[in-house]
């Protein structure tokens, strides 16, 4: 049985020149950023491997399965922090509590963006400096170094919420709706549960009625919730059709299409060619 791991403080930051990966594929119950500060090699995330390279920053969401294959000298950093830091970000006043619960929402429901998780270019220079002060910061030690500490950690998470957000539907942003936002988070956390994914089904965990449930997503999300739905899910096996192995009946398995002829026909409709040429089309493009 493959160990979860564990972490009491609300966060800690370590830096490491690994050689090789120094843990098996295992599993932890808190977030984890990785940064690669320099070096290369591929990560392993929910059985989708990807490559790494400098400036790149990975989340580990909680309960992703992960491991690293170090191939050359590879110099990381790693922030882990868990719920308890990010609702000690909070106030009493009622604005930041709901910064807060759309803070977690966002983390939360990074498990199925893979790859980099820095998509914006300034970003990437902010948070490489912001790493960079970090790493001074623990070495130095000066006066109120730990306090410094906290706000470079705070602002990381940030960013990184920030450009997770940029993934999520246009409409959806911090002025949206509480219920628009738990509409998003249900169909995201039971993407792999069709039988969840029933209109009859989330009207009823979200109490709303059915009828209401179609005219509701379509204002607030822009398009009709099955069309989500489907858009999240060939997304999804864009993602492992170009970072993973998986053979079309797995992923057809995996994600509740009805056969592969289903899948082959929404892949088509969306990218114009079937899933099979897809992935020869992305490995030819990663090989040259």
């Amino acid at each position: 049985m493959m160990k979860t791991e564990n972490l009491y403080p609300p966060y800690e930051i370590s830096f490491q020149e690994l050689e090789e990966c120094p843990k098996s594929a295992h599993k932890h119950n808190f977030f984890e950023l990785v940064y690669i500060v320099s070096g290369s090699g591929k990560q392993c995330i929910n059985s989708n491997t990807y490559k790494y390279k400098p400036g790149q920053m990975f989340l580990i969401t909680p309960l992703d399965c992960h491991a690293f294959d170090v191939e050359t000298i590879t110099n990381f950093a790693f922030i882990r922090f868990n719920d308890i830091y990010i609702r000690s970000q909070s106030k009493e006043d009622r604005k930041d509590k709901e910064r807060i619960k759309r803070l977690e929402f966002i983390l939360h429901n990074a498990s199925h963006q893979p790859g980099c998780i820095l998509t914006d270019p300034g970003d990437k220079v902010l948070v490489k400096a912001l790493v960079h002060s970090m790493a001074t910061e623990l070495i130095n030690r000066n006066t109120y170094h730990q306090e410094i500490i906290d706000q470079l950690v705070n602002t990381v998470i940030t960013i990184i919420a920030r450009n997770i957000s940029l993934k999520l539907p246009e409409r959806i942003d911090e002025n949206s709706e509480p219920a628009a936002i738990n509409l998003i988070n249900y169909i995201q956390e039971h993407i792999y549960s069709p039988e969840l994914l029933r209109a009859d089904v989330i009207s009823s965990k979200l109490g709303m009625s059915e009828s209401y449930l179609g005219r509701y997503f379509k204002k607030q999300i822009g398009e009709s919730m099955q069309h989500y739905i489907t858009k999240y899910k060939v997304k999804l096996v864009e993602n492992r059709l170009r970072h993973s192995s998986m053979r079309i009946n797995e992923i057809v398995m995996e994600l509740g299409f009805t056969d592969e002829s289903h899948l082959n026909r929404l892949f088509k409709k969306y990218n114009g060619v079937n899933p099979t040429s897809y992935r020869k089309l992305h490995q030819t493009k990663a090989a040259s």
